[in-house]
């Protein structure tokens, strides 16, 4: 990386971090650095011919949480992110749009509720690496931490959790595994992000299960992998 791009990632950091600094656990500015740790893990198997715009959309993928957040998901942070890291990017002295352009189509499709669909490796990259921050450990950790912040139960079966809605009681950490964890290994753009989301899918498989056994629902969550 060249001192040039030091400079810009160091000032679009400082400015994502400012903005993210009163979110919630799932997306605050630490959910960012490990997204760019899964990214900079990707990069080393996977060679886009921009890793440098993977980096910088990295740390920019979420920058338009705390507008999502605040219309409690009337708005679309992917959509209103591409456009908000366009003026970020150039108000930290970026002048290279080609390079501004790749970083808002990767920010704009990052999402896995979106219908678009990422059309670069670059792009492909940060959507993985994204992803793999809600599976695993940190999948779990997430999980609950959303649940918890809802008020919604801390355990229930897959009927009571499949019947539930989004933001209600049932809105379980177990019901955001199983309607959409489970199958993001799936979703994965790219074959090395794939196999780090099959193990991490596995862990958390594992944990529900134990959970299941420990509350005596006689029920094992489905994992086709």
């Amino acid at each position: 990386m060249l001192e040039s791009d030091s400079v810009l990632f160091a000032k679009v950091c400082k400015r994502v971090k400012k903005i993210l600094q009163h979110d919630p656990g799932c997306h605050d500015f630490a959910h960012t650095l490990r997204v760019l740790h899964n990214a900079d893990l990707l990069l080393t198997l996977e060679s886009p011919v921009h890793p440098f715009a993977v980096r910088m959309a990295a740390v920019l993928h979420d920058c338009a949480r705390p507008e999502e957040l605040e219309s409690r998901g009337k708005l679309c942070h992917a959509e209103l992110g591409a456009k908000k890291s366009v003026r970020i990017l150039r108000d930290c002295g970026c002048t290279d749009e080609d390079f501004i352009r790749l970083i808002s189509d990767c920010v704009r499709t990052h999402r896995y509720r979106n219908k678009l669909q990422p059309k670069t490796l670059e792009a492909e990259i940060v959507y993985d690496a994204d992803k793999l921050d809600s599976l695993g450990a940190f999948g779990i950790a997430r999980a609950f931490h959303f649940a918890g912040r809802e008020g919604a139960c801390l355990h229930n079966t897959a009927e009571e959790a499949l019947a539930g809605k989004e933001y209600s009681r049932e809105d379980s950490a177990y019901r955001e595994y199983l309607v959409k964890l489970r199958n993001l290994p799936f979703q994965m753009k790219t074959r090395s992000a794939r196999k780090i989301a099959l193990e991490r899918a596995r862990f958390m498989h594992d944990f529900f299960r134990r959970m299941n056994e420990e509350a005596g629902i006689q029920e094992k969550p489905d994992l086709d992998i």
